[in-house]
């Protein structure tokens, strides 16, 4: 089951990595019309945080998962 739970939270947090990377691309900073009505608007500051924290997010907690995972293997490999 953690396992499972893992792999769900993995792909999750893929797919808030990837919308956070495309944000910036879809909104037009200069013209507040494009983000007014977004989740976080209508200022710019609040919609990106509310659209790329949670990848920012994602990305630390993915990056420490693995980086422990290969210090545990490192370690079982130098035993």
């Amino acid at each position: 089951m953690k396992k499972v739970l893992g792999v769900i939270g993995t792909v999750f947090g893929l797919y808030l990595i990837a919308r956070a990377l495309a944000e910036p691309f879809v909104i037009d900073f200069s013209d507040p019309a494009s983000y007014r009505d977004d989740w976080g608007g209508p200022s710019l500051s609040g919609v990106l945080a509310v659209h790329c924290g949670p990848g920012v997010v994602s990305a630390v907690l993915i990056g420490r998962a693995v980086r422990s995972r290969v210090r545990a293997r490192r370690g079982r490999a130098d035993a």
